[in-house]
């Protein structure tokens, strides 16, 4: 498995459950339909502060096991496989974006547009790392 692939593998696998917790607790938590705004930002920034250091050390993991191939530079196949990866999400995250930004004001509170938004993201990341790693997978070339 190459370098690239690993990184995405890593990154996608903690992005799923680290996320998972977060909009799990965001589903199950008793807080009402207005939770206060700090107790949003210190569980979504601390899970997200954690899959950070995760992923960090795990690709400095992967950098040290293989190292020539961690120090070569992106070559085409590894650059069109980013691309395509980074346009599909580009697309789901307009997606989104329109649901919250112009559909959910005029039905929803302010707190599950903020969610939305945040899922949004996540989604869209997902899916750039979910198609990096299947081009990766299925020896895409262009």
């Amino acid at each position: 498995m190459a370098f690239r692939e690993k990184t995405a593998w890593l990154t996608l696998a903690c992005m799923l459950v680290a996320y998972s917790v977060y909009f799990g607790w965001v589903l199950l938590a008793p807080h009402g339909p207005d939770p206060r705004p700090i107790t949003i930002v210190w569980w979504f920034g601390g899970i997200t502060g954690v899959q950070v250091v995760v992923v960090i050390i795990g690709s400095i993991l992967l950098a040290v096991q293989a190292r020539r191939e961690a120090q070569a530079r992106p070559d085409e196949r590894d650059r069109a496989i980013a691309r395509r990866g980074a346009s599909t999400g580009y697309y789901v995250l307009m997606v989104g974006m329109i649901l919250v930004g112009v559909v959910m004001p005029f039905t929803d509170s302010r707190w599950k547009i903020v969610n939305t938004a945040l899922l949004a993201l996540v989604i869209a990341e997902t899916v750039r790392y979910g198609i990096i790693v299947a081009s990766y997978r299925r020896g895409w070339h262009g």
